[in-house]
């Protein structure tokens, strides 16, 4: 068996893993990365983001020259469009691929070995992994933890054949005719809306009284609508059983039972942390339920033995995986850092996109010192010119009465994700509502509408 010795071991190549190997490098640290998963960028890179995003943005183009073949639209006319899904697929997969190796060629400028296997711990410093090429021992100074999380699985809907997870939807080779999604959350709205757009007939069962039940009403009553307008069946306060013969069983929210075509089954009710299989009841670690128990410098309750990602708990978020990353490697190279970020900005690219960032109008219900101003992007110049500013959307900003300081802002519409780090960012620089009324916005822009509204925050907007 071959032994290793390194200064710093981690365990995972997703975001968090990849990027905390990068910055140790960076910072001359003797560094190993174990990929035992889906390949180096994790599920964000492989099997998540960015190919999810891929066909998001390949449905997108499908629909507006649909839109074209079918009376025309802003005086644009076409033939009705076709699709070959594998050619789609095709085509994202070499996106991934690009991806992949721009990983590779980072970590192997930072001097990281990289050692495709699967790892299994002995104690807290000490794994073995399996590799084609045979067993490798690797003793370590400092571990870090970045096995991140997996699609969660129903004990009545198995994956296999036509139920289906997230990883197998975004490689299908044909668009069903027929697709159920269970589970209305983010991932199975987005591809739910992805596949509606290129001509399945789309059905979703959530457990909850209404879709994404981690957002309020408002930021979502706009993607109801756009559901609701195409033609996308929803079954809320539904309970999903057994699939067979093409059809799924539900129960109705009133107890009634029904059964629903299916070519396809799109289980996405959660993930959930990947913590089996590696022998992490072998390291002697905290456990916080099922996530992994950091203190704010991510370390656990083992010395010198870090955790970050999806790992350590909500949000599941791939930018906070990064953040965390670079935090570690910087503490192992003695550095004062801690993971104390003000926000963590989430995004849903449904149609339309939603972006939060903060607190909400549900965390100071009740509450008399604070200001919530909401801006439409109906009166937003660039909105109407990309046909942005007829879907319900707006920039909503949450301030405290007392100091203008800003508590959180959401955003519903369409390309809001890109407004989502100048959120972030005025977040964490602390910024009151005066900051944004006095920064000039570009115009026309959709971020005119962040500016609007913290000027109607302070009493007087301009364009409403």
């Amino acid at each position: 068996m071959q032994q290793l010795k390194t200064k710093v071991l981690i365990i995972g190549a997703g975001t968090g893993g990849y990027v905390a190997g990068i910055r140790c490098g960076q910072l001359g640290l003797d560094t190993v990365l174990v990929d035992g998963g889906d390949g180096l960028g994790g599920t964000c890179l492989n099997v998540g983001c960015i190919p999810s995003k891929a066909i998001i943005h390949a449905a997108g183009k499908f629909e507006t020259v649909a839109k074209a073949a079918s009376g025309g639209t802003l005086g644009i006319t076409a033939t009705a469009p076709a699709i070959d899904l594998k050619q789609t697929v095709d085509w994202k997969d070499g996106v991934v691929r690009k991806l992949n190796a721009g990983v590779a060629a980072l970590l192997k400028k930072a001097k990281v070995k990289v050692i495709k296997g699967w790892a299994e711990f002995a104690d807290a410093k000490t794994c073995i992994v399996q590799t084609d090429d045979g067993e490798i021992r690797i003793t370590a100074e400092h571990v870090i933890l970045a096995t991140g999380s997996e699609p969660v699985e129903l004990p009545f809907l198995p994956f296999g054949g036509d139920v289906i997870s997230s990883t197998e939807a975004l490689s299908l080779s044909e668009v069903p005719k027929k697709l159920v999604v269970v589970g209305g959350g983010y991932i199975g709205l987005e591809l739910g809306i992805a596949f509606r757009k290129l001509g399945a007939e789309v059905a979703i069962v959530e457990m909850a009284e209404r879709i994404l039940p981690l957002y309020d009403k408002a930021l979502t009553d706009p993607v109801a609508k756009w559901l609701e307008k195409h033609g996308v069946e929803l079954h809320l306060g539904a309970r999903a059983g057994g699939f067979g013969d093409g059809k799924l069983s539900i129960t109705t929210r009133d107890g009634e039972p029904l059964q629903l075509d299916a070519d396809k089954v799109l289980v996405t009710v959660g993930r959930r942390p990947r913590t089996q299989g590696w022998g992490l009841d072998n390291m002697g670690v905290a456990m916080a339920g099922p996530f992994v128990k950091i203190d704010q410098r991510c370390a656990t309750s083992m010395k010198n033995v870090w955790a970050v990602g999806d790992l350590t708990g909500e949000p599941m978020l791939a930018h906070k995986g990064s953040a965390q990353g670079e935090v570690v490697a910087e503490i192992i190279a003695g550095h004062d850092r801690v993971f104390d970020p003000v926000t963590i900005a989430a995004v849903c690219f449904t149609e339309p996109e939603i972006v939060s960032a903060g607190l909400g109008p549900n965390d100071v219900a009740g509450r008399d010192d604070v200001i919530q101003s909401v801006f439409p992007f109906a009166a937003i110049g660039r909105a109407l010119a990309i046909e942005a500013g007829e879907d319900g959307g707006f920039v909503r900003v949450l301030a405290s009465k007392a100091d203008h300081r800003i508590l959180g802002i959401q955003a519903v519409g369409q390309h809001v994700s890109e407004l989502s780090n100048s959120f972030a960012q005025m977040m964490e620089m602390g910024a009151v509502l005066e900051d944004v009324a006095g920064t000039i916005h570009v115009h026309p822009t959709l971020g005119e509408a962040f500016h609007e509204a913290s000027l109607r925050a302070l009493g007087h907007a301009i364009h409403i």
